[in-house]
């Protein structure tokens, strides 16, 4: 689901940062990254933020 090109959201940023799995989905749907993320959220918080914020921003 992309909304202007590859020019990233504000939106998606703050999801990434609050709320990653979501912010994921949002960006990717249910896929390989999806899952990843939860598993990081779930076990770490913080590698799951981080994460989030590298598929929201395309750099993964």
């Amino acid at each position: 689901m992309r909304q202007s090109g590859s020019r990233t959201s504000v939106v998606e940023i703050i999801l990434a940062v609050l709320l990653p799995p979501l912010a994921v989905f949002l960006h990717d749907g249910i896929g390989t990254s999806f899952w990843i993320n939860i598993i990081l959220t779930l076990l770490f918080f913080i590698p799951g933020i981080i994460h989030a914020l590298l598929v929201v921003t395309d750099t993964i």
